[in-house]
């Protein structure tokens, strides 16, 4: 039997790389007979840089940058064979994972950093940036990037708006007259796991805000911080932004960086699935094992397990999806995907992470060991 293993991560638990490993060694003990390939994936958030390192052609570069916190770090990029395309990873310098839980500081935290490496690739020579979104600890709709990139926000009085999502109900003007002469001339892709609109409940403020530490009077003021920013934007550049499908990703990044930087959205997954032939992988193989932390409403925007189950369906080939909670349990034109939570209803969130691989171990088992008696 031939296995393709392709996890995302199991967030504040284990890593993809860390749940293939016991998918894998679990897979070989119910089926020592099997092959198993192991493919630790992306959506095109976090995991980007490893799946790239792995199956395209450039290497991993290092420079110095800041955290959402403006923090010196030093933190890595993709740069391609051709010297004149990067891939960065919004979460390795505006993630969340970087912030202790008092430091989550969503009206305030920025993608400054992040603007930072850009600058640093564009001053190398790059004409292209790939910018995977996912895993943000910020609101601030890429105003962070464009700021760090010699872009101002101004309120009424013509003062800088300090750096955050919290201070955009103030914005009156953009001023994009010092802007980087490398960034307007850079083709920019956004790399966007989400279809999540900029505003309204389904929006980057009561979607995500929340789990980044916000209260609910911080979400009602990010909202009217993105109201702020996209009239600003109608008025000064006629773009509408209140429709653009993924425009709430990682605290409206892709909708402050389509609008300022003529910057093409286009779906994470879809572009590494490209780069690693992974159409092709599946179609070859006899059952795939994905998985995610949660599998929940959120997962049904475009998350990869969800991604992963749609190919996995078009090829006819058995899916099962492991979650650590699993909130949605069966997907409407997915029948050949099963999906199981791994973690016991009583586990709290704290037990859940920490008996992540003995949850994850034990449901494999019971399993595949289900599979095995069904189908010898």
């Amino acid at each position: 039997m031939e296995v393709l293993i392709i996890p995302d991560s199991f967030k504040g638990s284990l890593s993809a790389i860390e749940v293939a490993k016991i998918m894998e060694e679990t897979v070989q003990t119910v089926f020592p007979q099997s092959k198993c390939f192991s493919m630790p994936f992306s959506d095109g958030g976090e995991g980007a840089l490893t799946v790239l390192n792995s199956y395209a052609n450039g290497v991993l570069k290092e420079c110095l940058c800041y955290d959402a916190l403006q923090r010196p770090i030093t933190a890595p990029y993709f740069l391609f064979e051709n010297q004149e395309s990067a891939w960065v990873e919004l979460s390795q310098t505006a993630g969340i994972t970087q912030l202790k839980k008092t430091e989550q500081q969503p009206l305030n935290t920025s993608t400054w950093g992040t603007g930072k490496m850009i600058e640093h690739i564009l001053n190398q020579g790059c004409k292209k940036i790939y910018l995977g979104l996912g895993g943000s600890g910020t609101q601030d709709l890429g105003t962070g990037i464009i700021s760090a990139l010699g872009g101002r926000f101004l309120d009424d009085e013509g003062n800088e708006l300090p750096a955050g999502g919290g201070h955009l109900y103030r914005l009156n003007k953009i001023d994009l007259s010092n802007l980087n002469p490398n960034a307007l001339l850079c083709s920019w892709i956004i790399a966007c796991d989400v279809q999540n609109p900029l505003l309204g409940k389904n929006g980057t403020a009561h979607t995500y805000a929340r789990q980044k530490g916000a209260s609910n009077q911080n979400i009602e003021q990010l909202e009217k911080g993105g109201k702020k920013f996209a009239k600003v934007v109608k008025k000064q550049f006629g773009i509408d932004l209140k429709t653009l499908e993924g425009g709430g990703a990682a605290g409206g990044v892709s909708a402050g960086l389509f609008a300022l930087l003529n910057a093409c959205i286009k779906n994470g997954f879809d572009l590494l699935a490209q780069l690693t032939d992974l159409r092709y992988r599946i179609s070859n193989t006899d059952l795939i094992l994905t998985g995610e932390g949660s599998f929940d409403k959120q997962s049904l925007f475009g998350k990869l397990p969800l991604q992963i189950a749609s190919i996995s369906q078009e090829a006819g080939v058995k899916c099962l999806l492991v979650a650590g909670k699993a909130k949605v349990k069966k997907v409407k034109g997915l029948p050949l995907c099963k999906i199981v939570a791994c973690t016991p209803p009583e586990s709290s969130i704290v037990e859940a992470m920490e008996n992540g691989k003995i949850n994850l171990e034990r449901t494999l088992i019971q399993e595949l060991q289900l599979m095995k008696t069904n189908h010898p």
